[in-house]
């Protein structure tokens, strides 16, 4: 539920494939945590992709990274990220540890925490960024045309953080989420039916005196080797590469005249209890960014990892 706004170098988640990994959520850890999740995740290793946190159809929308993906779930996330950005002093290098827990409160709505350790090298600040929490809620599913979308309302409640780091003020942002696979398309484009895209979009309204506001949106674009396998072609791809999704992402963010925002490039590697994500950020201006930066993904999902305790929703 996080949304694609960039602050303090904050990003700005049918057959054996249906029966994928659902689950929902988003955040950061420590390059040798990430591994270790992903060595955790490697060990796991089974090509079937048991149940997905966000369903449509044969269509298994991933989590991804940047922008938020139209389902809810149990999840946790976490995730690395490293930017360089123009500053009062010049650029500074930022590096954010970030962390995301979702819990379904019914099988369509869910609630979040979020929350991000930061650390600038210029002017030498580092810190918890603002907490925040979410709610969203799964509206509409099409199974036929692999169509799924959202709503949801995310709060920054400012003075939870770092005097250094965080806000004082705090962001509401209502926002819609919307997925769609290419499924529906005739046999003449099928290897086009692995693509889909994702879009979210939604104001960012501050509580503080003067301070902008801003409208943030973006969108995504994904081509799913395990749907190109399963339900087009079995082209006999070996693990890893028969559960990766190469992906674009486009995180941006309007305020003041100014867009600010990325375009990552990457992958997401999936399995049947967590997936593991790997993106450049590559800036759109100057700024938004000096130098190409990444951000590292490390996703479980508790509603297949423990479905009867922490992973089941608290009311059926």
């Amino acid at each position: 539920m996080h949304n694609p706004a960039t602050r303090g170098g904050r990003p700005l988640r049918a057959a054996p494939l249906v029966a994928a990994a659902r689950s929902v959520a988003r955040g950061a850890l420590p390059s040798t945590l990430a591994a270790a999740w992903v060595t955790a995740l490697v060990t796991l290793g089974a090509p079937s992709l048991a149940r997905a946190h966000a369903i449509a159809g044969d269509r298994v929308f991933p989590s991804t990274l940047a922008v938020d993906d139209p389902g809810v779930g149990d999840e946790a996330n976490f995730e690395y990220g490293h930017q360089r950005v123009p500053g009062d002093n010049g650029d500074q290098s930022i590096n954010t540890f970030s962390f995301e827990y979702d819990k379904l409160i019914t099988p369509r709505l869910a609630v979040s925490v979020d929350g991000a350790y930061v650390m600038q090298n210029n002017p030498g600040a580092r810190g918890f960024d603002t907490f925040g929490v979410g709610l969203k809620y799964l509206l509409y599913v099409n199974e036929k045309h692999e169509l799924m979308t959202s709503v949801g309302v995310n709060a920054e409640l400012g003075g939870t953080g770092s005097r250094a780091i965080a806000n004082n003020f705090s962001t509401i942002s209502p926002t819609v989420y919307v997925g769609k696979g290419m499924g529906d398309l005739p046999d003449s484009l099928a290897y086009l039916r692995p693509v889909a895209v994702t879009a979210e979009a939604g104001p960012a309204l501050t509580t503080g005196g003067g301070q902008p506001n801003a409208f943030n949106y973006g969108f995504t674009v994904q081509y799913s080797l395990p749907y190109l396998q399963q339900h087009v072609h079995d082209a006999g791809l070996p693990q890893p590469f028969a559960n990766l999704i190469p992906l674009v992402e486009i995180p941006l963010s309007r305020s003041q005249g100014q867009t600010t925002g990325t375009v990552n490039p990457g992958f997401i590697w999936l399995n049947r209890y967590g997936q593991f994500g790997v993106e450049a950020q590559i800036p759109v201006n100057r700024a938004s960014g000096s130098h190409v930066g990444i951000l590292v993904q490390a996703h479980l999902f508790f509603d297949d990892i423990a479905p009867t305790t922490l992973g089941k929703p608290l009311f059926q």
